[in-house]
């Protein structure tokens, strides 16, 4: 899916002021356990990110996201980048300013990295 659990606890957590504790216990009975094997950062500086997006909509206008203040879009930029850290073997940051082809290859590597360690498990798991 293109968002999940990292989103809520950054945009109603982190720059929405819900409680801590509640995001945890809202957390807890929404996902139920249920965690996303790969978690696929695209790290791009605010100020680019929203840059791309206005060229994206040309003359159309800018939605509620982009009209939000740069210090909002670091907070969340920063926010990702500190549940990377705390959860490094689910997440994967990608540096999202670079070629598309080189997100993609990079992307794609993470996804191959991922489906021949559950492969290993599994291999593992069939010997024993």
């Amino acid at each position: 899916c293109d968002r999940f659990l990292d989103s809520s606890r950054v945009y109603q957590g982190v720059t929405g002021g819900l409680d801590p504790a509640f995001m945890r216990a809202l957390e807890k009975v929404a996902i139920n356990g249920m965690m996303p094997d790969l978690t696929v950062i695209l790290d791009l500086d605010p100020e680019e990110g929203l840059r791309r997006a206005a060229a994206r909509r040309g003359d159309g206008g800018a939605d509620r996201f982009e009209k939000e203040t740069i210090d909002i879009h670091r907070a969340r930029r920063q926010a990702f980048l500190d549940i990377a850290r705390a959860e490094p073997g689910r997440c994967v940051v990608v540096d999202a300013a670079r070629p598309a082809e080189a997100v993609a290859s990079d992307i794609a590597g993470a996804v191959q990295a991922l489906i021949e360690r559950h492969a290993a498990a599994a291999d593992e798991a069939g010997a024993a």
